[in-house]
């Protein structure tokens, strides 16, 4: 279990980093996987990153990608 909790942080890092740096810092800022950069790894798994009730990784009715930053 523990293996597993390790690669999903791994992972939503890295796809953070990588929205973060294509400036998708909002919903109106959203950006497709493409856009941010996202190798194939990375786009098989923000399936499972993004959403949710506190994920900070948010996917849009568009299937758009932003990063949920808070103040």
């Amino acid at each position: 279990m523990e293996v597993v909790s390790g690669v999903l942080y791994s992972m939503e890092e890295r796809i953070r980093t990588k929205l973060i740096k294509a400036g998708a810092t909002s919903q109106a800022k959203a950006v497709t996987a493409q856009e941010a950069r996202l190798d194939m790894q990375e786009e098989n798994w923000i399936h499972y990153i993004a959403g949710g009730l506190f994920a900070q990784v948010k996917k849009t009715a568009a299937n758009l990608y932003y990063v949920s930053i808070y103040n």
